[in-house]
Order: C-alpha cells, then structure tokens, then sequence
C-alpha cells in the first residue's frame, strides 16, 4: 500500500504457494485488473499505480480512484479525454474480463464503482472451505521481518507497561507469519549494563556460598533488585566496588560472568511464566549478544565520517534534532545508541530482513527517529522510508488506571504482570460458572473444561481490550469492562463464535461432508453482505499489517459478530430449503472468526 492508500500489483516476494494458490486480497486481484486498464489507458504514464478501496456507499463494492489525480497529469496532453468523468469511463472500458465482475459503473468525476459477482464471492468462499484459510493471505513484498517486543529488563519484574509490547508484538508478529513472512520475534532483553555492578557486587557480599544455595540466594528478584539498590544509593564504599564489579564483568571475569548468567537465569524463569499465560514465543537476542559487534559497527560509522567528538563524548549529528545521538559516552563505555545501531546493523546485514519493526512505549520516539536517520546517512537504509528495506517505530500509549494516572497497585509499584493475568482468569471461571449454574448446564461441564474455557476468556479478555484501542492511545485498564459479555469484548466474540459452532453441532449435518457436496447461494440480501465481508478478510490483515495497527483487525472482526447476527436472524438456516448454503456460510465465519482469534493470541472456546 503506498502513502495515499492504494495498493500497489503485488510481489510474490517470499509468498508460499499452498492448495488452491494464494491469490492475494479481492483489492490486491482488483487492482491487477485496474493497473491492466491503466496500461491500456495511458500507455505512456507507466507508472500510475491502481487506486481501488472498499466501497460503503450504494454504488457499488469497491471503487477506483484513479481518474482525477491521473486527469490532473494528462491534461492538454491528449485530445481523448475531455474531463475526469471521460477518463473514469475509459478505465472501465479497459478493465479485462474478469469473472469477479458483475458489474461496473462511473460516477461523478470519474469513479470507477465495480460490483463483485455473487457467485463469485459464494465460490471464493467455498474454496477456502475446502483448501483451508491460508488461500486468503495477503501477499507482502518481503520475505523477512524482524519484530522486535517485550523486551524487559533482566532482574527488573515484567509488569503491565510490557504487556502492551509483548500482545501488540506478537499480533503483528502472527499477521505476518500468516501472510507467508518468515518473521524472526526478537526479545530485546536489557541483560548488560551498570546495573548488573550492583547486583552480582551485593550477591558476592550477602551471599558468599550463592553458588550452593543457587536461586534462593537470589529469592525474590523485586526485593533482591531494591535491597542491591538501596545499597548503592546508602554506602558510598559498595557503590565504588559495584562499578569495579561492572568492570570486571564486562573484562570477562569468569567469576563475574557465572554470577551474571544466574541472575539472567532467575529473570528468564519469571519472564516465562507470563510469556507462557500469553501463549507468545521470542528468541532472545539481549543487549549482550551484540556487544561484540559494536567496535566495528562504530569504526564502519566513523570512517563514513558520521561519528564526531562533541564535549569529550562520540556523537552523530542529526538534521532537524536538537541533541545529538551519543553513541559513546564520555567514559568510553556504550550505550543504548551504539548497542541499537549495531543490532540494526546485524538484522540488516547478518539476518537479510527486510523489514525491522519496534515495539515500545511512544516515549521512545525521538530515540528511534535519530536511529533510523543515522542508518539512512550511513547509507544501510534507502532515503525513501517507503522502500524496503525499511524500519518503522510502533509508539504505544500507557496503560491507565481508573483514576485516569498511570496503572499501579499501590502508590508508587506497578502490577505485576502474572498477578494481573491470574486475576483476569479467575475472574471468568467465577463469572463462567455463575453463568452455568443460572442457565442449568454446570453437570454438562468438568474441572478442565471450566479450567481451559476461564483461562481462554480471562486471558483473551486481557489481550482484546488493548488490542482494540489504537495503540498509539493511552487505554484505561478495567476488569469489569473487559470481562462483559456484551458490546465490543472477547468474551462476547468468544460466545459468539461458540453459538455459531452450536448452531452446526445441533443441525446434525457432517458439515466436511456438506463442504464436499454442497454449494453456497447468495440469493438473500444478507447473505451476500455476509458473504462481502467474509472475502474481505485479507486486505483487512493487509491494512492491518501495513500500517501497524492491530486495532484494524479487531474492528473487522466485531463487525463480522454483527453482520452475522444479521443474517441469522433473517435467514432461518435449519431446516429451510437453503439449509447446506446457510450452514457452510455459518462454517465460513466459524474459520475466519477462528483466524481473527488466532492473529490476535486468543484461544477460541466451542461451547458456553
């Protein structure tokens, strides 16, 4: 997608072709067919590139774009075309013949309305029944990604400021992978630095026999972290010996490192156990693995002449900011700066990806604004943030308390992250079995089902209400929001998609039979509006994807709840003539409704 919003013919670039051919989104195939209208149209601008969105008005499904802007360029050039209108009616004119098409009208000053065939839409439908949903990817130019989330600091607690990092990073992390991506997940853990002084300097003193009492030595890593610091900020003497004990560490100490590698140990336990509530998998590549790297990244950067001394520390100078980007501090010692730039340096050219993404908190910004500009004038970035291969900076906004501050438990801790997650599950198995006891149906459910069901509504509960904010935007943090069974929450999708599983189980069809043997028929007026939205499926986790905002694909996705309650209720499906059509629209929404879950780390449930 380009900056005005159209799509441009797609690449097959690291595309996997599976049964029945990934094809690209109904707007990647439209615009094939415009941009082949467009060579016809104007041979000599070879360059336009199609302009096709998603229609909500009356006219049609889906409109081209194109005839103004390419009005705007033609104009007093040739003698063909008198106004906007006249070059919209040669763009339909030239449109090749498509068995997508119904039909195709122009309006006002140019605007190509086309209607999708119906049976068409029923057909594409039944094909990704029978060859699975992976027929519907979009197709991305890259072939690698790096996404980088998460993120948190070794022997610092993980708490709910990460969570937005480590749900929205493994969203876009899935939408990629599923658009046939090798996406390379990377934690960014913070495992070197000054800090690290501090604490194996207090283990050595409190504990000298750490090495036979392992992790109890360390216990809990919060209060070790506090204790080891209100140390160095109390006692002069132990400060002096923490940064002696940095030193050494990074001199290689075998003694210093061992001690290093136990505290990482203790904080990679703790980190897992949210990971694993999450369901979200990382390979870690901290801030050490690229140590190494770095004296040469530097001395590739100051032979191009970016690197400067500047008041006794090296610096890059970048145009338009107004402090420079340190990469070496005045003590000589590394930073965030020249560890960033070298791990931007390996993606690039030891990992080939293509597109590196960061996840962090929006605070971040300016950061990595000077990043990505040092690594365009040390010329590993093209100067076009539109070419690939390209960086983009996800900014995230805070997560909120009821009272509007920043969310804490108490005065001045954050919540940690595994109690936050653990409330959120027993708070749906209470609610669930509230539920089951009202309606009568608590003896048709045992202890693990109760279990996996509380756990995938709490913990999906958790996940969707940030998910469906613009992630740029603070959101406010509240159980009682999250966990309601009506409006735009998981819970309600979640029941949604385990009715429309109910409607099938209790219509006693085979319905991989019916998928074999049946048809599908969009005669109903909400049929086919179903079947519309249905096919729209990838250019949503195309627009998704594109411009980094998972919030596209939980829009997408409540509207669908909508739009099938629509047809449910004004199409009887059992026991009516078009009982097989009817069911296998039901299965279609049950899958994408499944794949929308899945894309967003959500565990959907079969049965409420």
């Amino acid at each position: 997608m380009n900056a005005d919003g159209a799509i441009a013919a797609p690449s097959q670039g690291g595309a996997v072709q599976t049964a029945g051919d990934v094809v690209g989104s109904v707007k990647q195939q439209l615009a094939q067919l415009v941009k082949a209208s467009l060579l016809t149209t104007v041979p000599d601008e070879p360059n336009i590139e199609p302009a096709v969105a998603y229609c909500t008005a009356k006219f049609g499904d889906y409109q081209c774009n194109n005839a103004m802007s390419l009005w705007s360029k033609i104009k007093g050039k040739s003698t063909e075309f008198k106004n906007p209108n006249s070059v919209g009616q040669a763009i339909k004119r030239n449109l090749p013949p498509s068995e997508m098409i119904e039909s195709t009208s122009v309006a006002g000053a140019g605007f190509v309305n086309i209607i999708l065939s119906s049976k068409w839409i029923a057909k594409n439908i039944h094909k990704m029944l029978l060859h699975g949903i992976g027929i519907w990817a979009p197709v991305f130019p890259v072939a690698r990604a790096v996404v980088d989330f998460s993120s948190p600091n070794i022997a610092k607690e993980m708490h709910v400021g990460h969570l937005r990092s480590t749900i929205i990073g493994d969203t876009l992390a899935r939408m990629l992978e599923f658009s046939n991506v090798e996406v390379l997940r990377r934690n960014h853990v913070g495992d070197w630095g000054t800090q690290f002084g501090m604490l194996i300097e207090y283990l050595f003193e409190e504990f000298p026999n750490w090495e036979d009492i392992g992790e109890q030595a360390i216990g809990d890593l919060q209060v070790f972290y506090k204790d080891s610091k209100k140390k160095f900020d109390d006692n002069p003497a132990f400060k002096e010996r923490a940064q002696q004990a940095v030193v050494r560490l990074q001199g290689g100490d075998h003694e210093y490192r061992k001690a290093w590698t136990k505290i990482c140990e203790v904080s990679r336990k703790e980190f897992d156990q949210v990971y694993q509530r999450l369901g979200v998998h990382l390979e870690e590549k901290g801030e050490s693995f690229y140590n190494p790297y770095i004296p040469g990244v530097l001395e590739e950067l100051s032979k191009k002449g970016l690197i400067e001394e500047s008041e006794g520390a090296r610096v890059i100078f970048i145009e338009g900011q107004t402090i420079p980007f340190i990469v070496v501090k005045r003590d000589g010692g590394f930073n965030y700066a020249s560890t960033d730039l070298t791990a931007l340096w390996y993606r690039l050219n030891e990992e080939k990806a293509e597109w590196i993404i960061y996840i962090t908190d929006v605070g971040q910004s300016q950061h990595f604004e000077m990043l990505f500009s040092a690594a365009k004038r040390a010329g590993w970035l093209p100067a076009s943030g539109n070419s690939y291969p390209k960086t983009n900076h996800v900014g995230l906004g805070l997560v909120l308390g009821l009272d509007g501050k920043r969310f804490r438990t108490r005065a001045t801790e954050v919540v940690r992250l595994v109690d936050l997650l653990d409330e959120a599950k027993t708070r749906s198995k209470t609610e669930l079995i509230e539920r089951l006891k009202t309606n009568g149906k608590i003896a048709e459910w045992n202890d693990e089902e109760l279990e996996k069901t509380a756990e995938a509504v709490g913990y999906g509960a958790v996940k969707y209400a940030d998910l469906k904010n613009n992630r740029q935007t603070n959101y406010t943090f509240s159980f009682d929001q999250m966990l309601n069974d009506k409006g735009n929450t998981a819970v309600y999708l979640l029941y949604a998609h385990a009715r429309i599983c109910s409607i099938i189980r209790k219509s006693g069809r085979d319905i991989e039979e019916s998928k074999k043997k049946g048809t599908i028929e969009l005669n109903h007026p909400d049929e086919r509006v179903l079947g519309l939205h249905l096919i729209r499926f990838a250019e949503i986790v195309e627009e998704a994807c594109t411009n980094l905002l998972p919030n596209i694909l939980c829009e997408y996705l409540y509207d669908l709840s909508e739009v099938f309650t629509r047809f449910y209720t004004n199409c009887q499906v059992v026991g009516s003539a078009e009982e097989t059509s009817r069911l296998l629209l039901c299965e279609a929404t049950a899958v994408v409704m499944r794949k929308c879950f899945y894309l967003l780390g959500i565990v959907p449930v079969y049965k409420i």
